[in-house]
């Protein structure tokens, strides 16, 4: 139960080593450096995606043979629109947007900000709570290393997310303490949702391979919604490209390596 808690908690640990960057840089992160970041988060959730999620969701349900898509197929859809309920539900504002999102309301500019970056982490938290829900499972075949390796990838793209939510946080006024605050809250969602699908393991088994899909297309969907279009907006849009390969193959090495 160590390992678990440990693999659990690894992915807020990025968050709030990246959220710490307000302490070191004074006049935030450079456009050019953002759309690296955004794109080498876009590949590493692409990545987590298909090699941790997906193809072991399609292994397990080997047994329905040329059906084993199906369990894959329906969880991703419902992924899919599990995230585009809450993006219309919740009211959020994405970076470089003035016009916030979902349902009108009057909370301030920095908790919607806060939000946008929290609904992210719900999917990521559900992805790694899944696959160590899997690993009890002793019918699954994931390992612990499997696992851990999706925890440290999403972690290595948590750590530029949470110094993209709190720089801006800081040149909206509030001081460099509370934007390291609340780019850590924002992550905080992780592993409360890994945890509670944890503890539910013996519930999740019987629909795992859903679940591993869910988180799938709960991950595309803020990849290709938001994470990409915002990589390629303006100029040098090719930086955002590169950050996505690089995220990509790095989390695809640390899948097979450690899986």
């Amino acid at each position: 139960m160590g390992n678990i808690l440990i693999g659990i908690m690894i992915p807020f640990v990025g968050t709030t080593a990246g959220a710490g960057c307000v302490y070191f840089l004074k006049n935030g992160i450079r456009k050019n450096t953002q759309k690296m970041l955004l794109g080498f988060a876009s590949g590493v959730m692409t990545a987590a995606s298909v090699w941790s999620l997906l193809i072991p969701a399609m292994d397990m349900s080997a047994s329905m043979g040329k059906l084993a898509f199906f369990p894959a197929a329906v969880g991703f859809l419902l992924g899919i629109a599990f995230l585009l309920l809450l993006d219309r539900t919740v009211p959020h504002l994405h970076m470089d947007c003035e016009e916030p999102e979902g349902p009108a309301c009057a909370l301030r500019k920095t908790t919607m900000l806060i939000l946008a970056v929290t609904l992210h982490n719900i999917p990521e938290g559900m992805a790694v709570g899944v696959m160590f829900a899997g690993m009890l499972a002793e019918s699954s075949g994931i390992t612990l290393a499997a696992a851990l390796a999706l925890s440290i990838g999403i972690a290595i793209q948590n750590f530029p997310e949470g110094a993209i939510i709190s720089l801006p946080l800081k040149s909206e006024g509030l001081g460099s303490g509370r934007a390291f605050l609340m780019g850590t809250l924002s992550g905080v969602v992780e592993p409360i949702a890994a945890g509670i699908t944890v503890l539910l393991y013996r519930l999740v088994e019987p629909v795992l391979p859903y679940l591993l899909a869910f988180a799938a297309g709960a991950m595309i969907y803020v990849v290709v919604e938001e994470l990409i279009p915002e990589s390629a907006e303006g100029e040098h849009s090719n930086l955002g490209t590169i950050g996505y390969a690089a995220g990509f193959v790095i989390m695809m090495i640390l899948d097979v390596a450690l899986g």
